[in-house]
């Protein structure tokens, strides 16, 4: 096994990426038709919470298909520096020995979880309610992002917290000895949120319990009841759903195998609809209902996207995308459909830039909250590309049509607004540039490869100055 005493583990890899990062320069030019089939990373949200509940179980869960890309192993990093043991074989499957529901220990060091949203913020919750103190810290990007919405529940479950100004990282959270169960109504629709939730009941007595106004991705729910927690769900009278947990289970290790990432298969999805005479098959992608949101809206704008050979992965519903390029049309995206393609909106923005009229994105709040303030970064990024777009409120419109391309456009740390603009590039007159690229490998990390492979015109800036 490939242990964390490997330099070559994908373990250090992170660390080693984060300490030494370089701005990575990058450009897409006008291209020919894509084609081909491919594969993408695994998912991410699933990798971030096998690895977790893993470390959670007692005894020997094995995961093929894990995101070996920054993010994830920031999470694995921060598992094994409070206790779990996990080792990667020479095969690719992950093996991860549990400490079982409260086990785990404080670490000597801060937790550095990089770029990792989800992960800081899930492993929050499991610190919560366990008799450890524990210091998370981050990158530029992370640092910046609010806390707030998880540590105001942590607390009321008997968390102590201390952060920095703004409720930010770095933060420490010192766990609940004696941890209060509660029923917590989300202000704001969040999966990380939920979990975080959740995952600080699994040491807390009596029920936790968490309620939604709308569905968020149900990852948490669908893989804690696998691992053989009692989890319960019921529609309340006002219409919220409410999301129950029994504390203190023995969770079972299991044998898991993690489906495409939808969220990462968008990009070359979005490329092959946009440029002229494509026709590319991306396989085993999860089309979980909480996460079909990009779909549903590229086939109202007239995308010819087939999902072909549908089946279950581990608990989950995956289908092999053939995704054929396509005259797409300006439509109104509800708010409500916000939380199955939160992490979507930068690509949808551009397949919205090559449609015909105008696309109007609605409710987008929640973007302003993400890896950078996506919604502000999204329309920089549109107008140094020529596109014409307006905010109204937490509206994006986008009127689509001719893009002229451009740059550089400036990617914040944000590896989706890096990988979405590059995407728009190929469908553009002159071509797009962005100035870095380099945080793509927080959860794609052969992102080019895969693009190039298709027969995108894809790559470094000579000089390395965009």
């Amino acid at each position: 096994m490939i242990g964390h005493g490997d330099p070559s583990s994908p373990l250090k890899f992170r660390r080693r990426t984060l300490n030494s990062h370089q701005p990575q320069p990058l450009i897409a030019r006008p291209s020919g038709p894509l084609t081909g089939s491919v594969s993408v990373p695994g998912d991410k949200s699933i990798s971030h919470r096998a690895l977790i509940f893993g470390a959670s179980a007692v005894g020997e869960t094995t995961i093929d298909g894990l995101l070996e890309a920054e993010d994830v192993l920031a999470t694995a990093n921060a598992l094994r520096a409070m206790g779990a043991v996990i080792d990667r074989d020479a095969e690719g499957t992950w093996h991860v020995y549990g400490c079982g529901v409260g086990g785990l220990h404080s670490p000597a060091e801060p937790l550095d979880l990089g770029n990792s949203g989800t992960g800081v913020r899930l492993l929050m919750g499991l610190v919560a309610s366990q008799p450890v103190t524990v210091t998370f810290t981050g990158d530029a990007s992370l640092t910046k992002r609010p806390m707030g919405r998880v540590l105001t529940p942590l607390r009321r479950m008997g968390a102590g917290c201390e952060a920095s100004e703004g409720d930010r990282l770095p933060l420490t959270v010192h766990g609940a000895r004696d941890p209060v169960p509660i029923v917590y109504t989300l202000p704001v629709a969040s999966a990380q949120v939920k979990s975080a939730i959740l995952l600080a009941g699994l040491n807390t007595p009596g029920r936790t319990g968490v309620v939604e106004a709308k569905p968020t991705r149900d990852h948490t729910e669908r893989m804690l009841a696998g691992f053989g927690a009692e989890v319960t769900l019921s529609d309340r009278e006002d219409g919220a759903k409410q999301i129950s947990l029994t504390g203190y289970p023995e969770l079972k290790p299991q044998v898991l195998r993690v489906p495409a990432d939808p969220s990462s298969a968008a990009f070359p999805l979005v490329a092959a609809l946009i440029t002229e005479g494509s026709d590319v098959t991306i396989d085993n992608v999860m089309i979980n209902p909480t996460r079909n949101g990009l779909i549903t809206t590229l086939k109202e704008m007239g995308a010819n996207i087939e999902l072909e050979h549908t089946r279950d992965v581990g608990g989950e519903t995956v289908a092999d995308l053939r995704v054929c390029a396509s005259r797409l049309q300006g439509i109104v995206v509800p708010p409500e459909r916000a939380p199955s393609m939160i992490d979507e909106y930068p690509v949808l923005a551009v397949a919205a830039a090559t449609a015909s009229g105008t696309t109007r994105m609605r409710g987008l709040e929640e973007l302003r909250v993400k890896e950078s303030d996506r919604l502000a970064a999204v329309a920089a990024g549109l107008e140094t590309c020529g596109v014409s777009w307006q905010i109204e409120g937490e509206d994006l419109i986008v009127h689509g049509g001719r893009v002229p391309g451009g740059g550089p456009v400036e990617t914040h740390l944000d590896h989706r607004i890096a990988m979405a603009f590059l995407v728009l590039g190929l469908a553009s007159e002159r071509g797009v540039s962005i100035d870095d690229g380099a945080m793509i490998a927080t959860s794609f990390p052969r992102f080019a490869d895969l693009m190039t492979g298709l027969g995108a015109d894809l790559g470094s800036i000579p000089g390395g100055a965009a």
